[in-house]
Formats: structure tokens, C-alpha cells, sequence
């Protein structure tokens, strides 16, 4: 759990998330979600019909992993809001890189927390997901 007094406004954390993502991971997400949409599991649907140039990641496969970044960084428990925005698609040899900024430390309901702001972002430094969170922190 992140501790106050060693925490300050503008403080970042960033962790790789995942490195060349292989379609492999995606079908197995799909089957871990139950979300067998044709569009992250067949590429001949996805190029062929929706005119997409591949399959490509569920979008809740990349707010996972990004939601283990920042429970690796906040601490088990800690986490109390985490809500995210798809801003672009995930694609098959993707790397993923997330980061937690600071953004604010308050109290909440006589607890101090953490505000941060969350940015997942591919190897071209385009952001694939933007997001907020508030995490408890230790006094």
C-alpha cells in the first residue's frame, strides 16, 4: 500500500503490461471472458467482412492488464474506483505500456486517498486506454 509520506502530487508509475501481445493471448482471453466475438478471434470475419486490417484485443483485456499495474502499484484492497475510456484498438504484436500519475492526495469519508490519472499507451506512444482512479493510502 502506498504510503503518504513518501508520495507526492506528479509522482508516476510505469510498467510494461505486455510485450509483442500474441493472438494466442487474445483467444485465450476470449475464453477466459466468454467474449467469442468474431472481430478478436477470426481474422477472416474481421478483414474480410468488418474491414478491420486484423483482429485485434478485447477491450477489457487491456483494462485488465492495465488494472494490474496499478494494483501492483496502489497495493492489494487499496483500489476503490478504477474506470477507464477505449481511445484505441489493441492490436496482435502490440507492446503496452501503463502509467499511474498522481493527481491528487485528499482525504475521503475520514481516509486519505489517492487520485490518479491512468494512460496505457502502445509502442507508438498512442494511448489506447485514458482513465482515473482513487486508491486508499497508508498515513
Amino acid at each position: 500500500m502506498l504510503k503518504e509520506k513518501e508520495i507526492k502530487v506528479g509522482d508516476t508509475h510505469t510498467a510494461i503490461l505486455v510485450e509483442d501481445l500474441k493472438r494466442t493471448q487474445i483467444v485465450q482471453y476470449a475464453g477466459a471472458s466468454g467474449d467469442y466475438n468474431p472481430l478478436h478471434t477470426d481474422e477472416i470475419f474481421t478483414t474480410q467482412v468488418a474491414g478491420y486490417p486484423s483482429v485485434f484485443a478485447h477491450g477489457m483485456l487491456s483494462m485488465g492488464l492495465t488494472g494490474t499495474m496499478l494494483t501492483n502499484y496502489v497495493g492489494d484492497g487499496a483500489l476503490k474506483k478504477y474506470g477507464v475510456r477505449f481511445t484505441n484498438q489493441v492490436w496482435p504484436g502490440d507492446t503496452l505500456t501503463g502509467k499511474a500519475t498522481i493527481i491528487e492526495i485528499r482525504e475521503e469519508e475520514g481516509t486519505k486517498v489517492v487520485d490518479l490519472m491512468i494512460e496505457t499507451t502502445n509502442q507508438n506512444d498512442v494511448a489506447v486506454i485514458t482513465g482515473n482512479a482513487t486508491a486508499i493510502i497508508e498515513t
